[in-house]
């Protein structure tokens, strides 16, 4: 399979700081990739060099089989989907105005029907869960062809976490190419087709989730910090 999403030797960070290091990562369409890690190690940095928000020190990024410098709304364009961890939604618009604000197709809600009683609720004074529902469903109004997401478990019970994974898995079972940031290194390897594992912005770890299940124990207290 060739890959929406290809990062070669690319060194990323903020001014005269790197954050990540040498980072070689690829995603395929119908391939979920979980980018895993502490806090600090790097995975947000990533997410938004891939996304375009952030411009790579070094080191060259491919979209759809060609290198790409671009901006963010120009990857949009193209096909990119970013939802941050702050839930990428407006909210002091109702539920229907923010999809609506989205654009794009008409059939977001299909994986979220608990959101149709809702259409007119502002946005502010849903759960946490149905927000990050909300904020998943406005990205996916366009159809993306390639689904960043940033720490979907922030701040949710796990019940609520395994729901939304399971509509990203749908996604891209759909076709989507797919990388998820996530802290919680069990609830991406339930969904995620490989993984890899920052260490101080450098790849330490990576492989099948099959694999990385197996020896979760192993990699959540080399790795993740978790006794």
């Amino acid at each position: 399979m060739s890959a929406v999403l290809e990062t070669q030797a690319v060194h990323a960070g903020y001014g005269d700081v790197t954050v990540v290091r040498d980072l070689n990562l690829s995603v395929a369409a119908g391939e979920i990739v979980a980018l895993l890690g502490r806090n600090g190690a790097g995975k947000t940095t990533a997410l938004l060099t891939m996304a375009g928000a952030l411009r790579p020190i070094s080191g060259e990024i491919r979209f759809l089989g060609t290198p790409d410098r671009s901006s963010l709304a120009a990857r949009a364009r193209r096909g990119l989907g970013l939802m941050t961890d702050d839930r990428s939604i407006f909210f002091g618009l109702s539920v229907r105005e923010n999809l609506r604000l989205a654009g794009g197709n008409g059939d977001a809600l299909s994986l979220f029907p608990e959101l149709e009683s809702m259409l007119e609720r502002p946005a502010g004074l849903l759960s946490g869960g149905e927000q990050q529902m909300l904020g998943l469903a406005a990205v996916l109004a366009r159809d993306p062809k390639l689904l960043l997401i940033d720490e979907l478990s922030f701040g949710l019970a796990p019940r609520i976490v395994q729901r939304l994974m399971r509509a990203v898995r749908e996604v891209a079972d759909r076709g989507a190419a797919v990388i998820v940031v996530e802290q919680f290194a069990r609830l991406a390897l339930e969904v995620a087709d490989r993984a890899y594992v920052l260490v101080n912005g450098r790849v330490a770890s990576e492989g099948r989730t099959e694999v990385l299940r197996a020896n979760i124990g192993e990699l959540e207290s080399t790795y993740l910090g978790v006794d």
